[in-house]
């Protein structure tokens, strides 16, 4: 990474600032589009764009048709092109301009690419539609019929060729490739092979009329393309000023990073435009690494990969701040958009009871042993269990579920347990294991079995054994299995008691589950009524406790409950942390930027709409010591815990920690480098 720039410029952290533009046209007037085209560039530049596409035939306009063959019109293009190439000396963004070009007696549809006052290569249209509407055959040569691989173009000699990526040396992983229009619209694209080669930014110059349905189209074609090369993916369209003697045009710009949008332009709008995106290159780059069968893809097509590379150097914006403008949502695992968040909880409650269903199968066993506290974890795997029972046409009874109160049980968590026991229709029971603690405790000589207020690690744990002591004898006795409740929060902080404690089951349905979507999963199945209204309002009551392993009692003097977020950190920014640390290996002071994005405002960006999100806010010194816990924790003291976890089953795409799934790790690795590399983070 750039570690010359400030920590607040985005270029610090592999991100790129592109743009996609539509300027105002007239139809065969190249210097007045040129002026659009340079006004926009500019403009573009002064909000950190280090590259701005712009449409197909541009600078001449689309619709020109016949007008293509006329010496005056594209006289008049390389003059617009060489005001734009004059603009660009201006300015630090890299510029893509279509304009029809002459070469070897052949005319081509091109794309030029223009940097610091002067072009740095061109590339002709690959693929040429001549159906329905359009008949650029009439007028253009394909990129096949060139027999020049160079050009002389405002007196200098520059590439030309489909076959060319453009790279810069002053930003890792920024190498794109042009194509145009139609080049997308075939089975294999241009870009497809540029993309193996190692461009990760793909432009296409469209000048596209529309049709109805056809932007729906566009996105489509865009958005699958963007995602099978895992890259980003910038297309343009022709705007206000074509010619609508038989087409009509909306300029509608996208911009795609592996399969998500960034940005979209307003369409049909009535005056020049662009729109802005900051792609992660890292993030793609990362992605190729880690999705090996790109490798092997690349390998397999290795022949047709042999494209030449220019390359530049850019002038980053450095010296100042350059916030993120794109989008990072706080909860990464949890959608703000309401509709999208029903189906993601709709789909992960799913996947746990087809999971479970199939372990229940395999084993030939129909009754399931489960702990229930009244906290969040066990409540939620209750209600897995309970839908499980209804998918097999067997009475809840065959749910035994067991609540244990201990020394520091409350009230309101037992009162839970038991109104939610009732609620779902499960088999209800109560053991109070607070004499066979207070045995084992005095087995050992703890000074609490001596009356002394000794609350330590094996007070804490002696509790947590008994309890799945109990679970397992108790499924033992039922020919039962024991269902795990432990989340994948709790399983990167290592905040599970290891052996014969919450950390151990026979089949956990929640150990890939973050603590911030099981909160989203428990509401959602409030909300929608699935354990009728009673049930739901103790689903609620338990959404609105604070989380706690209720193993301490509370302090006599403050009356302060154990925290669980006190000692781990607050679960929302640490399941941030896990997210990206996990999902994309990305280093600790890009964590932090992107959580200082998400994070630093309270009042900006998109929240989920219910009332499980408090609004809160983190400065940049708060992120980075809660950064700090988790990077000790999930690197240097957990990891024997997640070597040896029980069966669960994957459910989302940010990962799971089994050895046997996504996260395979020494459990005595030294969490120095990740730690250190937080220290370039600053407090502010």
């Amino acid at each position: 990474m750039n570690d010359r720039l400030p920590f607040h410029n985005l270029y610090r952290h592999g991100f790129a600032r592109v743009a996609v533009a539509a300027p105002r046209c007239r139809v065969a007037d190249p210097l007045f589009n040129a002026a659009e085209t340079a006004t926009l560039l500019l403009d573009a530049a002064r909000e950190g764009a280090v590259l701005v596409a712009f449409p197909e035939l541009g600078l001449p306009a689309y619709t020109c048709d016949d007008l293509f063959h006329q010496r005056a019109l594209l006289d008049a293009c390389e003059q617009g092109l060489a005001a734009v190439v004059a603009a660009s000396a201006q300015c630090a963004a890299v510029a893509i301009v279509g304009l029809p070009l002459r070469v070897d007696h052949l005319l081509f549809n091109c794309a030029a690419v223009v940097h610091r006052g002067r072009v740095l290569g061109v590339v002709p249209k690959t693929y040429l539609p001549n159906y329905g509407e359009f008949y650029e055959a009439r007028q253009f040569n394909p990129a096949d019929n060139a027999r020049s691989d160079e050009i002389v173009l405002l007196g200098r000699r520059v590439p030309f060729g489909a076959d060319l990526l453009f790279e810069a040396g002053n930003l890792p992983n920024l190498r794109f490739h042009v194509e145009i229009c139609e080049d997308v619209w075939v089975p294999i694209p241009p870009s497809s092979y540029a993309a193996l080669a190692g461009a990760t930014v793909l432009v296409n110059l469209s000048a596209s009329n529309i049709t109805v349905g056809k932007s729906w189209y566009r996105h489509q074609l865009v958005k699958s393309q963007s995602a099978r090369c895992i890259a980003a993916y910038l297309y343009s369209s022709a705007g206000l000023g074509e010619s609508t003697t038989d087409l009509a045009w909306d300029g509608q710009q996208l911009a795609y990073e592996n399969g998500e949008l960034l940005a979209e332009s307003e369409r049909f709008s009535d005056e020049s435009h662009f729109i802005t995106a900051d792609v992660d290159l890292e993030r793609l780059s990362r992605e190729r690494m880690r999705q090996n069968s790109f490798g092997a893809s690349a390998q397999r097509h290795k022949d047709r990969l042999a494209f030449r590379h220019v390359g530049f150097e850019l002038d980053l914006p450095a010296g100042r701040a350059l916030p993120l403008a794109r989008v990072v949502e706080r909860f990464p695992y949890v959608p703000a958009d309401r509709t999208r968040r029903d189906e993601r909880c709709s789909e992960v409650y799913n996947i746990q009871v087809q999971a479970l269903l199939q372990r229940l199968a395999a084993t030939g066993i129909d009754k399931l042993v489960i702990g229930v506290s009244g906290g969040l974890d066990s409540t939620h795997a209750l209600l897995v269990c309970a839908k499980a029972m209804d998918r097999l046409g067997l009475p809840r009874s065959h749910i035994v579920g067991i609540t244990m109160p201990g020394f520091a049980t409350s009230s309101r968590t037992l009162d839970q347990a038991l109104r939610l026991m009732q609620a779902i229709g499960c088999e209800s029971r109560q053991i109070d294991i607070r004499p066979s603690c207070e045995q084992m405790l005095k087995d050992l000589g703890h000074p609490y079995s001596r009356g002394e207020p000794q609350y330590d690690l094996t007070f804490e744990n002696v509790q947590a054994g008994e309890r799945t002591s109990h679970l397992f004898r108790l499924a033992n006795f039922h020919g039962g299995i024991v269902v795990g409740t432990g989340d994948l929060s709790e399983l990167a902080l290592g905040w599970c008691t290891y052996g014969v404690g919450d950390h151990m089951s026979h089949y956990n349905v929640n150990a890939s589950v973050p603590k911030t979507l099981i909160k989203h999963l428990v509401r959602w199945v409030a909300d929608t009524g699935q354990v009728g209204g009673g049930g739901s309002q103790v689903l609620r009551d338990i959404l609105a406790t604070e989380i706690s392993p209720e193993l301490v009692p509370q302090d006599a003097k403050t009356a302060a409950l154990q925290s669980s977020e006190s000692a781990v950190g607050p679960y929302e920014l640490q399941d941030f942390h896990l997210y990206y640390t996990l999902r994309f290996g990305f280093a600790p002071s890009k964590v932090a930027f992107l959580a200082h994005t998400a994070w630093h405002d309270a009042e900006a960006g998109p929240w989920p709409e219910d009332a499980q999100a408090g609004r809160n806010a983190y400065a940049l010194a708060d992120i980075k010591r809660h950064l700090r816990n988790f990077l000790f924790r999930f690197f240097k003291t957990s990891q024997f815990k997640r070597s040896c976890v029980p069966n669960a089953p994957k459910v989302g795409s940010g990962g799971s920690l089994s050895p046997r799934g996504d996260w395979r790790a020494p459990s005595d690795s030294e969490a120095a480098v990740w730690l250190n590399e937080l220290e370039s983070v600053p407090d502010a």
